[in-house]
C-alpha cells in the first residue's frame, strides 16, 4: 500500500479552514476563491481517505480526525517553512515590529525570538508590551503582527492556542475567603478585568477593588503576598501562586483564545519572519 503525499498547499488550505472554521473567511485570507479552497480541503480528504470536516449550510467543524490531524498538519507546514528559512534566512532583512501581551512578551516570546534572530541575522525584531485593545488599534501603523487574547469563539486573526482564565491566589493565603474580596486588576481597558468584574457580579459575591496596576509583574507580587486574588492565563501561573478553583466561592471565568493578527501589505522578509513566529508559538503551546 503505497502512502499518499502531502501537498504543502493542502496542507495550507485545511490549517486556515481549520483555524477560521469557515470557507469563505478562509479564502479571503489566503486570496483564493471559496471554491478553490474547497476544493484543495476535499482533494486532502481523497488522499487520506477520511473525512476532515463536518460540513452544513450554517458552519464548518473538525471532526475528530481532523483535531488530530491539525496538529500534524502544523507540524509539516512549520517543518516546510523552517527548511526553506534555512537556506534563505541569510539573505533576508527587514524591520519587524511586534505588540504583545507582557505575559507571553516576558514568558514566551523571548527565546522564541531569539531562536529567530540567529535564523534572520539581517532582520530587526522591535517588541512592545501593552493590552490587547490597544495594541490592535495600532496594527498596520505601530506594528506588523499582534499577538492578543480574545474571548473563546472568536474569528479575527489567526487561532495559535487556547487558554484557560483562572483566579489566582498567594500558595499560603487563603484570600479567596475573605468578605469583601479583595481583587488586583489591570486598566480598565484589561479583558480579564472585565470578565472578572462581571463574574463577580454576576455571581453576587462581595468583593472591592484593592489594587490596580498595568504591570502584571506588579500585580502578582502584590498577590503573592496575600493581599488579594487577580486573573492570569493558566498557562501561565507564577510560582508562588496558585488556582483557585471556581465553586461556592469564586465564580467560573470565560474562556480565551490567542491569537495572531497581522497588518496589510507587509514585505515579503516581515510575512516569513511573523510566520515563522507564528509557527513557533503553536509548536511551543503543543509542548515541543
Amino acid at each position: 500500500m503505497s502512502i499518499p503525499s502531502l501537498d504543502p498547499e493542502l496542507l495550507r488550505a485545511f490549517v486556515v479552514v481549520a483555524e477560521r472554521l469557515s470557507f469563505t473567511r478562509a479564502a479571503e485570507q489566503l486570496n483564493r476563491t471559496q471554491a478553490t479552497v474547497s476544493l484543495q480541503v476535499k482533494r486532502l480528504e481523497e488522499r487520506l481517505e477520511i473525512a476532515l470536516f463536518h460540513r452544513s449550510t450554517a458552519r464548518v467543524e473538525l471532526t475528530a480526525a481532523g483535531e488530530g490531524f491539525l496538529i500534524d498538519a502544523r507540524r509539516i507546514l512549520a517543518l516546510n517553512e523552517q527548511a526553506v528559512a534555512r537556506v534563505s534566512s541569510q539573505r533576508v532583512s527587514g524591520h519587524v515590529r511586534i505588540g504583545v501581551m507582557e505575559d507571553y512578551g516576558t514568558k514566551i516570546l523571548p527565546r522564541l525570538l531569539a531562536d529567530i534572530a540567529g535564523r534572520f541575522p539581517l532582520v530587526q525584531v522591535d517588541m512592545e508590551i501593552g493590552l490587547t485593545a490597544r495594541l490592535l488599534k495600532r496594527l498596520g501603523s505601530s506594528f506588523d503582527a499582534v499577538i492578543a487574547m480574545h474571548p473563546e469563539g472568536s474569528s479575527g486573526g489567526e487561532l495559535i492556542c487556547r487558554e484557560r482564565a483562572i483566579w489566582a491566589a498567594a500558595r499560603a493565603h487563603a484570600v479567596e475567603e475573605l468578605d469583601p474580596l479583595p481583587v488586583a486588576l489591570s486598566d480598565p481597558d484589561c479583558l480579564f478585568r472585565a470578565w472578572a468584574i462581571a463574574a463577580l457580579n454576576k455571581a453576587g459575591r462581595a468583593w472591592r477593588l484593592a489594587y490596580v496596576s498595568p504591570s502584571l509583574a506588579a500585580t502578582e507580587a502584590i498577590v503573592e503576598q496575600g493581599l488579594a486574588v487577580t486573573v492570569v492565563k493558566g498557562s501561565m501561573l507564577a510560582p508562588g501562586l496558585r488556582g483557585v478553583h471556581p465553586g461556592l466561592d469564586m465564580p467560573l471565568l470565560p474562556g480565551a483564545e490567542i491569537r495572531l493578527h497581522r497588518a496589510e501589505a507587509a514585505s515579503a522578509g516581515v510575512a516569513l519572519v511573523v510566520d515563522q513566529l507564528a509557527n513557533r508559538l503553536r509548536l511551543s503551546a503543543l509542548g515541543s
